[in-house]
Formats: C-alpha cells, structure tokens, sequence
C-alpha cells in the first residue's frame, strides 16, 4: 500500500510511520481476497495536522465546528467496491482508498489520557480511519462492535495491543 503522507512539521518519528505502514498491510491481509502484489496498487493519504486545521476542516466538511482526532475521506463503500476496481482497472493504475487526517495534537493527549504511546494511539487512529475507508461505521451499536473487532485485530496483529 502507497502512503503519500503530508506532515509539513515532521512530527511523526520513523517508527511511527513504520507502524502506520504495517498496519496498512495488516489491513489489506485481513480486508481483502485478492493477491498480495494487488496492495502495492492501494494508496491512501494521511496527512498530519494541528487542532485549528482539523477544526477548520471538520466543520467545512462536516458542518461540526471542534477539534477532532482523525476524520476519514472515503472514496469506496465497501471492500468488494474496492476489489471490483483492482480487478477491472489495468495493472498500472493505483487505487485511492481516500483521505485520512490525524489531529497530532489530539492523538498525544489522547494518548496520555488512555495511557497508551504516541505509536499506538496515532497508528490506532490510522487504523479506524482506515475501516471508514471501507466502508465500516460504528453509528450503530451492532456496526460498532465489528468495527472495533478489525481494529483490534489488526492492532494485535502488528503488536500494538490496548494494555488490560
């Protein structure tokens, strides 16, 4: 999986992104039945910001004037939508699961608030926007409990478990 990632004051070390990345492979293994050199043709964009940023976006986009910690961009509502296109499109053209942006500033305090590391909240934020690019939602109590299940299990697969 491509990540164009846009973070204009380098704020995420290597090892975050590193973790961002394998979590993105994570995904595609878990998500989707086709092959695995099918995942270099899937691209996201992450982009890195601060709350005014967030804020501003949030409430053009979403009519909701706050800082928030990640909002999600998709341009698929489901992973078979996703498939469809790999699997129609010619092999030279990559696929935009859409946008993901993090709330830098969020993510820290919401790491020391759960008592997690920046690692793990920032990639568990990916994680999240990721399945919204997939069309999962957690506005239902039924939606959410699967969608925290791929999330976890994704986290747990790349070694970034909640601490019980």
């Amino acid at each position: 999986m491509i990540i164009n990632c846009v973070d204009e004051q380098e704020r995420l070390n290597e090892s975050v992104f590193t973790k961002i990345n394998e979590a993105a492979s994570e995904v595609f293994r878990q998500e989707f039945t086709l092959p695995t050199e099918e995942e270099e043709r899937l691209e996201v964009s992450l982009t890195i910001t601060d709350g005014e940023t967030i804020r501003s976006i949030n409430s053009d986009f979403r009519g909701i004037d706050r800082v928030t910690d990640v909002l999600s961009f998709p341009q698929y509502e489901s992973p078979e939508d996703v498939e469809a296109d790999l699997e129609m499109l010619d092999e030279e053209i990559s696929i935009p699961l859409g946008d993901v942006v993090i709330c830098y500033e969020r993510a820290c305090e919401q790491a020391q608030e759960y008592g997690n590391t920046e690692a793990r909240e920032i990639t568990y934020l990916f994680v999240h926007s990721m399945m919204h690019l997939l069309g999962y939602d957690h506005m239902e109590e039924d939606e959410k409990k699967v969608m925290r299940a791929h999330e976890e299990s994704v986290m747990a697969a790349i070694d970034l478990r909640r601490d019980e």
